[in-house]
């Protein structure tokens, strides 16, 4: 953090106009550009002195000479921090957002819709990650045996979201039959990755006393008939095209298109930032904590709930050099939304 420039209101107004045109307009900004937009009479000279102060204190930076001054990551943390958060959105945005995911019911199909839209109201890059949750959670099990060598296994879980896969298994059906039936009665309800968990105790545990039946069932399971479609956490990424506007350094801008595609270093990058038990919106300037090609990127984010149940998460992801307000009140919509329209579907 920079030394305290011991800022007030003056200083305050100034440091906010500067990094407010500089989100606009991208060109450093000068005492003049800002003087002729200042509400208060400020004379140029005036602004200047204010400019000087601000970058001895580290909040501004001169890249050239002869050039005006422009926010350093100190100073988009600083303007984070003074946004209100009474924005709101536009009404053909609310509409927007609410027409694209109205009727789901589905939390991946909702988290997959969620990152095109956030990609598109915020220009930069929309990214979800969604978790089992209750409404992912088994509602019923069926093993059905299609021949010598194959079975048939169908998982249907409670958001109606339904996974078949054929398994290499010569079981009889009375065995799946009985291996269903104590699924179904034993684990509906339970989380996809908290049945599997307590599965593979009970297979240790209380194979002498159901040795037949929980060997089919280990056998089911060893095969993947309990998995996901793609593990526990499933990572939609949607407008990274948006980058290439502006970015000079194409080098860098590889790294960071290659960081997006791979989905287990979004997840971590998102999992690492927000916690599950925040309330209100996040921002994190610079991510190179975790990723060092994104020393220069920011992360606006809030997790993704139904009541107290945890579903995953929703971010936009960009440069320092993004709408701060619009797009935090954005993400804060939908995470509303998801809400409601997860609580309505029950």
């Amino acid at each position: 953090m920079p030394s305290d420039p011991n800022i007030g209101k003056r200083e305050r107004e100034v440091l906010t106009a500067i990094v407010e045109t500089f989100i606009t307009t991208g060109e450093p900004v000068g005492s003049r550009t800002l003087s002729r937009s200042n509400r208060e009479g400020l004379s140029a000279a005036t602004i200047r002195n204010v400019m000087a102060d601000l970058s001895d204190a580290g909040f501004l930076e001169q890249r050239h000479t002869s050039s005006g001054r422009v926010p350093t990551t100190d100073a988009y943390r600083y303007y984070v921090e003074q946004i209100s958060g009474t924005a709101k959105l536009a009404p053909q945005e609310e509409s927007m957002i609410s027409d694209s995911l109205a009727g789901i019911t589905d939390v991946q199909e909702f988290m997959e819709r969620t990152s095109h839209v956030l990609s598109l109201i915020s220009r930069n890059v929309g990214v979800t990650v969604a978790t089992s949750g209750a409404k992912n959670a088994l509602e019923h099990v069926y093993f059905s045996r299609l021949g010598d060598q194959k079975v048939l296994a169908v998982l249907v879980t409670r958001s109606g979201l339904v996974r078949d896969r054929v398994l290499r298994l010569d079981l009889p059906q009375a065995e799946l039959d009985l291996a269903a039936r104590y699924i179904n009665e034993n684990f509906r309800g339970w989380t996809m990755e908290s049945m599997r968990a307590e599965l593979s105790r009970r297979i240790e545990q209380e194979r002498s006393e159901y040795d037949r039946m929980m060997h089919s069932i280990e056998q089911l399971y060893k095969q993947g008939a309990l998995a996901g479609e793609t593990g526990e956490q499933v990572v939609f990424v949607d407008g990274a095209a948006n980058l290439l506007t502006g970015e000079e350094d194409r080098k860098r801008l590889h790294e960071i298109m290659k960081t997006l595609e791979e989905k287990e270093k979004v997840a971590k990058l998102l999992g690492a930032y927000l916690d599950v038990k925040q309330e209100a919106v996040r921002v994190v300037i610079g991510l190179d904590d975790e990723l060092p090609s994104m020393q220069n990127f920011v992360l606006i984010g809030a997790p993704a709930r139904s009541g107290s149940d945890m579903f995953g998460s929703l971010a936009v992801i960009g440069p320092t050099r993004m709408d701060y307000q619009h797009t935090m009140t954005a993400v804060s919509y939908i995470a509303r939304l998801f809400d409601k329209i997860l609580n309505e579907s029950e």
